[in-house]
């Protein structure tokens, strides 16, 4: 991550961390598809239990994923782009080096084999 952005490398790695079980994923999907929805609701469409879904929530919540907002006596819990956006902005730049450092890589192997450097004019 850049200097300019501290913290930003952690964040990237809870987002990751986060997104790294299945279970969590899908509830993501199924918040995304719905825009909000109750811990409740989502075990419904899930073969876990309420308490596994609001575990998983909190998990989500504290990567900075989803937010709850009380209403009443139930919590509705819905998608937060920001921490996917920046996550998603460094692996772009992760993969935009990658692509770099291959095509220098290419260059290189295409080429007739001569450090240009250490060539001499014939």
């Amino acid at each position: 991550m850049t200097e300019e952005q501290p913290g930003a490398a952690e964040a990237v790695g809870t987002v990751l961390g986060a997104l790294a079980d299945p279970t969590r994923r899908q509830l993501l999907d199924l918040l995304a598809s719905r825009g909000e929805a109750t811990a409740t609701t989502l075990a419904e469409r899930l073969p876990v239990s309420r308490q596994a879904v609001v575990k998983h929530l909190a998990v989500l919540d504290a990567a900075g994923l989803v937010s709850g907002t009380r209403v009443g006596r139930e919590v509705r819990y819905a998608v937060r782009p920001a921490a996917l956006d920046a996550t998603a902005r460094w692996m772009a730049s992760l993969a935009a080096d990658w692509d770099r450092r291959l095509a220098h890589i290419k260059r290189v192997a295409e080429g007739d084999g001569r450090d240009p450097r250490t060539a001499h004019p014939d």
